[in-house]
């Protein structure tokens, strides 16, 4: 199950679990669509896998398997 991590690692934007602006890899590292296509050109930071948008849940699904609250953030930012 995915671990839908609830803000973007580069600027510390919510991602809420139902979000269609988040971006996720293959090890579900989290962006924002604004830096994922702006900043980081569509790949991953950490591992340079794809970006891809992360699959949204039906809100009565969250309700039972809530998103997580640990958020992730690079203090420094993200370099493309």
């Amino acid at each position: 199950m995915l671990e839908l991590r609830p803000n973007c690692e580069c600027c510390d934007r919510d991602l809420p679990g139902d979000s269609a602006d988040a971006r996720i890899c293959s090890f579900e590292c989290t962006y924002c669509a604004d830096c994922a296509a702006q900043v980081l050109q569509g790949r991953c930071p950490n591992c340079n896998g794809e970006l891809v948008p992360r699959p949204r849940w039906p809100l009565e699904k969250l309700a039972a398997n809530p998103a997580s609250t640990r958020r992730v953030l690079k203090p420094a930012g993200c370099q493309g």
